[in-house]
């Protein structure tokens, strides 16, 4: 069995967030992760303002990424794996995408000016997944619960970051309903986390097209 971290922060990027990328990747390897993937606060989401405010795009996106270069370099030594995601922001919903990575976002400065139906068409075109996470959250910075189903390809039913395991119940019933395929998350931003979620997966992941691929295909083992 392959365990993954699926949903998880870096200090470089997210502006809620302390821990930095290499000391995540080291902490995961401690806890006999096989593999982690970041997925850093999107450009319309809560990361750092001085990357919303970079004017060039192309050092946007490397500042963007920052946090996840220094996972990736910091795995490479230790023996972890490190894939590339984020996390999009829809006026309260959180979507967790995967499969695009650096070259496809210098090409697609547009998705910054686009409605999020229209960068779910354009990612899922591209071949990225799009998992919704903690979809029943319930907290203060949260005015609603937006529910998108026929916009994603999957449902986060078990979220560590949530405050209470209701809204892990309510979106582990939400994704049967749908049919939807299941996945698990941490939302980890601090060292000092000491519950954790993620996947498992009968065969190794070697990149985060073969995440993509267990997503679609369904081939997912289970939530930790």
């Amino acid at each position: 069995m392959f365990r993954y971290e699926t949903h998880m922060h870096t200090a470089e990027t997210s502006a809620c967030a302390s821990a930095k990328g290499a000391e995540q990747a080291r902490r995961y390897k401690e806890l006999g992760y096989d593999g982690i993937i970041i997925t850093d606060h999107f450009l319309n989401g809560n990361c750092h303002q001085y990357i919303k405010e970079c004017q060039d795009w192309e050092q946007k996106v490397d500042l963007f990424m920052s946090g996840y270069e220094a996972a990736r370099e910091e795995g490479e030594k230790i023996g972890l794996k490190v894939f590339f995601g984020f996390e999009y922001c829809y006026e309260g919903a959180d979507i967790l995408t995967y499969g695009l990575g650096r070259e496809w976002l210098l090409a697609h400065k547009e998705i910054m000016y686009m409605s999020f139906f229209e960068f779910s068409k354009l990612a899922r075109e591209s071949g990225a997944a799009l998992i919704h996470a903690h979809p029943f959250r319930e907290a203060g910075y949260l005015r609603e619960i937006r529910l998108v189903p026929q916009w994603i390809d999957g449902i986060e039913v078990f979220n560590c970051g949530n405050s209470d395991d209701i809204y892990n119940d309510r979106a582990d019933k939400f994704a049967d309903w749908y049919g939807f395929v299941k996945t698990g998350g941490t939302d980890n931003h601090h060292l000092w986390a000491d519950r954790f979620s993620g996947i498992y997966m009968e065969k190794p992941l070697e990149s985060i097209e073969d995440y993509v691929k267990a997503i679609k295909e369904r081939t997912i083992g289970g939530v930790i």
